[in-house]
């Protein structure tokens, strides 16, 4: 059993890691809170982004585009799967970055002549330990996601599938369904369905009202570009709102766990002095009637 000074020094350590546990769940908080009103105004955007790709399909029936499948159903031809992972730069956030690169290694198996794409320090040692091939000049830090840097990403991965070097896109990232729940998505974001945006709600009145030059085609592939670009915005927000709440979470219960293990330590170092306390009591007391008894014969002997 550890002594006194022992108890007493690991109190101390674990009063220092509540410290540290509890500034990083007020700088979590802190960012979590900025990075929910940066997701509340983006999605506004995204869907407003959707509805103007289905007016176009809508007014242009005949339109075709590389972004969508295959009137048939298939596959564009040629280039290979390309997965973009989004996950953190630094780990002490619960189970977020692992659910997301286990989901990410499942989607290999299928898939193992992919291109790795990957968001996030994190993300990017996990793989380079596993000597999992990923695109080393694909550097993106995850944290404080802004629309210029989805833009970039958008750009080096649409450059790719342009020139069918890919031939579909998946995006691996944490869906932030509530304050209490996250979710980690695997969304196909090239090529898409067409139907996807058929069916958004718009009054057919106002189709009459819009021209697209100089052409459809070129229309599309314009919006498409802000569409994708909007989406992995969106993924990036949402991920480092997940990210910002697993953290949050994560200490927390650390904090939690802290107090425990102190309550516990304060026990045990209370008993140990209440042990020492009384073995010093017995000491003396035995001192003291081993000194009367030696008075007592030498007081008998005279």
């Amino acid at each position: 059993m550890a002594n006194v000074k022992e108890l007493k020094a690991r109190i101390e350590g674990v009063q220092e890691t509540r410290k540290i546990t509890n500034a990083m769940y007020l700088v979590a908080s802190t960012k979590l809170r900025h990075a929910r009103e940066e997701l509340d105004k983006t999605r506004p955007y995204f869907d407003a982004m959707r509805q103007e790709v289905g007016r176009v399909f809508r007014t242009g029936q005949s339109v075709k585009s590389r972004y969508f499948y295959l009137p048939e159903g298939g596959l564009h031809k040629r280039g290979v799967c390309g997965i973009l992972v989004i996950t953190a730069d630094k780990g002490l956030a619960g189970a977020y970055n692992l659910n997301a690169l286990r989901k990410a290694e499942e989607l290999l198996k299928d898939k193992p002549d992919a291109r790795l794409f990957v968001v996030g320090e994190y993300g990017r040692r996990h793989f380079r330990m596993r000597h999992q091939p990923f695109e080393t000049d694909f550097r993106f830090t995850a944290q404080d996601p802004t629309f210029n840097r989805a833009r970039q990403i958008c750009t080096e991965l649409l450059d790719l599938y342009d020139k069918k070097e890919l031939n579909e896109l998946v995006v691996v990232y944490t869906e932030m369904k509530s304050s209490l729940s996250t979710e980690t998505m695997l969304q196909r974001l090239l090529p898409m369905k067409r139907e996807k945006f058929e069916n958004e709600n718009e009054p057919e009145a106002e189709e009459g009202k819009f021209e697209f030059l100089p052409s459809f085609d070129i229309v599309l592939a314009s919006v498409m570009r802000s569409y994708i670009s909007g989406f992995i915005y969106s993924a990036l927000v949402d991920s480092f709102c997940s990210e910002q709440n697993s953290r949050v979470t994560a200490m927390d219960a650390a904090g939690r766990n802290a107090e425990e293990l102190l309550s516990e330590l304060s026990l045990q170092l209370n008993r140990e002095r209440q042990s020492a306390i009384t073995q010093e009591i017995t000491e003396i007391s035995a001192g003291a009637m081993a000194q009367r008894r030696n008075n007592n014969r030498e007081e008998v002997s005279d």
